[in-house]
């Protein structure tokens, strides 16, 4: 699925939250490629280090491998970009689909210019650029700190949280996809077939098909399974008084054999084992 972004919305959004916390934010699709940012140009730190062609590849790495691992742990990550600056990064998630991301950056936490000065001359002394102009852009910078990085941080994350809650990012068919995806939290424990649900939600086999591609990147069964053993999973860590039988019923795994069989495909141990971890 496509994700389909309200600039106009977003860039009032992102106006307001540099007129309170005065750091620039961006955001970026799937792909790291920047949809609306403001302000809209790089600071002229940022812009000196990108005239060299080491100095922008090494952004671009850097903006990668962030986003990269808050996509993986699905949380907000702050950190220090290959200049010495502070990033902070938020994975955009709807209904358990990546559809992009929010950045700030460009921030000089330190506690003075001549501080500021000599870490980012340190880090981008590779670049080779000219010690004077590199001086001035750093000192252009304001300066925050730690606490004052943090408390943005939180407002940053609630802004994420706001950009999903006001759909100025949306799916298509994200109504369904949320509707699909309580119909199987609640159900989990019955018998799921790609029938009864399709009966259940009034729609066509295709549609489901297409929709749980869309959504889970797996066929609907195979997703169904998924969430079974991850109920399971937390039931044995959470309730070890429940025998594995009881378990599986929960889970809604009729067959007891099978559900030994697929526990074990799907985490590498047996039912037994994981209980022992616990």
């Amino acid at each position: 699925m496509v994700p389909s972004f309200d600039i106009e919305k977003l860039s009032l959004l992102l106006k307001d939250f540099h007129k309170i916390t005065k750091i620039r934010i961006t955001v970026f699709d799937t792909e790291m490629n920047e949809l609306v940012a403001y302000p809209r140009r790089l600071p002229p730190i940022c812009q000196l280090i990108r005239t060299k062609k080491e100095g922008f590849e090494a952004c671009m790495r850097c903006d990668r491998r962030a986003c990269e691992a808050a996509k993986k742990q699905q949380e907000m990550r702050v950190y220090r970009c290959h200049a010495g600056l502070t990033e902070v990064v938020a994975p955009l998630f709807s209904h358990s689909i990546h559809i992009g991301y929010l950045l700030i950056g460009n921030i000089m936490e330190y506690p003075d210019s001549d501080a500021a000065c000599r870490a980012v001359a340190k880090c981008c002394k590779k670049l080779s650029l000219p010690d004077s102009e590199l001086d001035a852009a750093c000192r252009e910078r304001p300066l925050f700190t730690r606490d004052y990085v943090l408390s943005a941080s939180r407002i940053f994350q609630a802004v994420s949280y706001y950009v999903l809650y006001d759909r100025l990012v949306s799916l298509p068919n994200e109504d369904l996809a949320a509707t699909l995806d309580d119909y199987i939290e609640t159900h989990i424990s019955e018998p799921l077939t790609a029938r009864s649900i399709c009966q259940s939600l009034g729609i066509g086999k295709s549609q489901l098909y297409k929709i749980s591609e869309s959504l889970y990147g797996s066929g609907i069964a195979k997703h169904i399974r998924f969430i079974r053993i991850e109920k399971a999973k937390r039931l044995f860590a959470e309730s070890p008084a429940l025998t594995t039988a009881k378990v599986a019923a929960l889970c809604g795994f009729s067959d007891y054999n099978y559900f030994i069989t697929a526990f074990t495909r799907e985490t590498g141990v047996t039912p037994g084992e994981f209980r022992k971890r616990f």
